[in-house]
């Protein structure tokens, strides 16, 4: 497994990519799939992320994203269209890792989501972030969480 901690690594800007193409997504109202891929595809840093990881994280993204608002859903204090953005985002970016890519420790799910929400979120975007899915991680991945405490 790649090392994660990098706060620039391939996979850190693979999630930020996957992040911005569904903040398009979101914002034009879910409207063309492909436009917000091939948005992202034109960006002149994509060359530095790993794009297998953000072709498979942005499809399974879109193509799970009821299944994850349904998951996120129990864990946040307001209706999905309250949230910014950039918040939804983050959070299905990280609902998804959590279900799907469990070879990635759920605190580093975490982190990451953390930090780009830092980068691309509201002040105190972060904390929100952190605080919903501490409590979504608990709920998908139970016996990490467990043996993490």
């Amino acid at each position: 497994m790649a090392k994660e901690t990098n706060s620039k690594s391939a996979r850190r800007r693979s999630r930020e990519l996957v992040v911005q193409g569904l903040y398009q997504w979101i914002v034009t109202g879910e409207a063309s799939r492909s436009a917000a891929d091939l948005f992202i595809r034109e960006t002149p840093d994509f060359h530095k992320a790993d794009e297998t990881y953000y072709k498979q994280m942005f499809s399974g993204v879109v193509d799970q994203v009821d299944g994850l608002r349904e998951a996120i859903t129990p864990f946040i204090d307001r209706p999905l269209i309250e949230l910014s953005p950039v918040e939804h985002g983050v959070l299905l970016v990280a609902a998804y890792e959590l279900k799907n890519e469990l070879s990635v420790p759920y605190k580093v799910v975490i982190n990451e989501a953390v930090e780009i929400t830092k980068s691309f979120g509201g002040t105190d975007g972060f904390k929100y972030v952190n605080g919903v899915l501490d409590k979504l991680a608990g709920s998908l991945r139970t016996e990490e969480v467990a043996a993490a405490s």
